[in-house]
């Protein structure tokens, strides 16, 4: 069973793993990775992320389905923001669960790597200088971090 949310209004993680384990007894472990908006060392006043409504939703909902099947999972849910971020706000929510700790951990660390490399979100750095740095590009690092996933 996976949640899928992209959307504007802050959120809280908890709630989000409350709602996945609420009454269930076949659950042995859950991952809940939290993204945050860092201020960069105080340079930056805010992120300002872009999707297509719809399109964002149903290529997250790909990747959940390929996590299902790669790991024996109880439920997912992601929940993505969009819209200005400030440092200090949460920007994304992946919660796995799983009878064991193991397919939990792979399956949020796969979900997220493919949201830092592939998911359709473009992000634009605002800083507090009232600069903006344009677009963010892609980052070699999450590349390669998300090449262990292919096969």
């Amino acid at each position: 069973m996976a949640s899928i949310r992209v959307q504007e209004a802050p959120f809280d993680p908890a709630e989000i793993a409350g709602a996945l384990t609420a009454g269930r007894t076949d659950i042995g472990a859950v991952v809940t990775f939290t993204g945050l908006c860092r201020d960069e060392g105080g340079e930056l006043a805010a992120l300002e992320l872009e999707h297509y409504p719809g399109m964002a939703e149903e290529e997250i909902a790909r990747i959940v389905a390929e996590a299902e099947r790669r790991w024996p999972l109880q439920g997912v849910s992601v929940v993505h923001r969009h819209g200005l971020i400030r440092p200090g706000e949460v920007i994304v929510a992946v919660v796995t669960a799983s009878a064991h700790r193991q397919a939990a951990f792979e399956a949020a660390s796969f979900l997220m790597d493919y949201l830092k490399t592939s998911a359709p979100f473009w992000k634009k750095e605002h800083r507090a200088d009232g600069s903006s740095d344009g677009w963010v590009a892609a980052k070699a690092s999450d590349d390669e971090a998300a090449e262990r996933w292919r096969y």
